[in-house]
């Protein structure tokens, strides 16, 4: 049994992510802004209503666990989505290390793998503008802080392209900062496969202070 903490227990990616941790036995200590959209009750679960902002909050809930997945993000319909993860996730980040843990797993974003030479997601226009601040700015925190942060031991993992509800088959593909995509040329995951390979990550580390991403 691992002992984690998970940041964004209650989004889309997060609820993946808790169902994951608690159908292989882990310990977590959930950490949302809306308690009562954990739809999920078990034994292994402790709840904490908490401001990922409150770094001392932060502290405190990570504090003597094993590692931190954070699937932080503000809402995607968040007109300042792009000001408040700039804000929010390096504080996320001092708050993971002020607590002692030494690893954390982000839930990353597709922007910034490269789909095609020198030429990343989000400069291909393949973006939509409705949810261009979000994958800027995740993509701006991952480049210009995290690959120079060495104090802690980090993965940032970019989902494929379209990360979508699905099936759980165990059966995908993993990579470092290229998208991957299929015969047909579609870069694709279910949330449940991608919640998989990131459990996989946390029971047996394989990436180091690294990005890594998937699709089938």
């Amino acid at each position: 049994m691992i002992n984690v903490t998970l940041i964004g227990a209650s989004g889309f990616v997060g609820t993946a992510i808790l169902n994951e941790l608690l159908n292989r036995g882990h310990k977590v200590t959930a950490i949302v802004r809306n308690p009562e959209r954990v739809g999920v009750k078990n034994d292994n679960l402790n709840v904490v209503k908490a401001n990922v902002a409150d770094t001392e909050a932060v502290i405190e809930a990570c504090k003597g666990k094993d590692a931190v997945i954070s699937a932080y993000n503000p809402g995607w319909t968040n007109p300042n989505i792009y000001e408040e993860t700039l804000h929010n996730y390096p504080l996320i980040l001092e708050g993971v290390k002020l607590s002692g843990v030494n690893r954390l797993l982000c839930v990353g974003g597709a922007g910034t793998l490269f789909c095609a030479p020198g030429l990343r997601v989000v400069d291909s226009g393949a973006i939509p503008e409705a949810i261009m601040g979000g994958v800027k700015s995740l993509g701006e925190f991952y480049l210009n802080t995290l690959v120079n942060e060495h104090d802690i031991d980090w993965v940032f993992f970019s989902p494929a392209g379209t990360l979508e509800p699905g099936e759980r088959t165990g059966i995908f593909r993993l990579g470092k900062d290229d998208l991957i995509v299929d015969a047909d040329g579609n870069s694709h995951i279910s949330v449940e496969d991608y919640a998989m390979a990131m459990v996989d990550e946390l029971e047996k580390p394989v990436h180091h202070f690294e990005r890594f991403t998937i699709g089938y």
